[in-house]
């Protein structure tokens, strides 16, 4: 494993207040996922997140799976929350992506992955970045709890 790996942890650590050991770090990303779904619009097109409002926890790992049953591409955008999470890594059709991640397009009938673990409290917007969908609604927020 390389040093972005090892410093991806630490900093994990250190935003949890956590320290000791490293097998400390080797036991958190053993931590089971939470598993949560979304979809990115809907098979009649609506332009909508389902669910639009997802509530995680400091701390916890979690494996949110997006999938996209309408019939165009959308965005599942939000900096702030990209900004105040750890990603392990995001898995798309036959790739792994790994580091920093702000912004997950699918195209229709898309899915990913996405495993990371919420570092910093707060509330953020979530929206689709594709001119009109959020003026038409597809907005939702993403929330992470101490």
């Amino acid at each position: 494993m390389g040093r972005s790996w090892l410093l991806g942890i630490m900093t994990i650590l250190v935003a949890l207040g956590i320290s000791g050991r490293p097998a400390l770090a080797v036991d958190f990303l053993q931590q089971p996922p939470q598993e949560i779904h979304i979809s990115l619009g809907t098979s009649d097109n609506q332009l909508r997140f389902v669910p639009d409002s997802l509530s995680f926890t400091a701390g916890q790992r979690y494996k949110l799976i997006l999938d996209n049953p309408s019939p165009q591409k959308h965005y599942f955008t939000d900096k702030d929350f990209a900004d105040a999470i750890w990603t392990q890594k995001v898995e798309a059709g036959r790739a792994e992506i790994k580091g920093a991640i702000h912004d997950l397009e699918l195209k229709p009938a898309g899915e990913a992955v996405w495993l990371f673990v919420p570092l910093k409290p707060g509330t953020y917007p979530l929206r689709c970045t594709i001119p009109g969908h959020t003026e038409a609604g597809m907005v939702g927020s993403l929330r992470v709890t101490a």
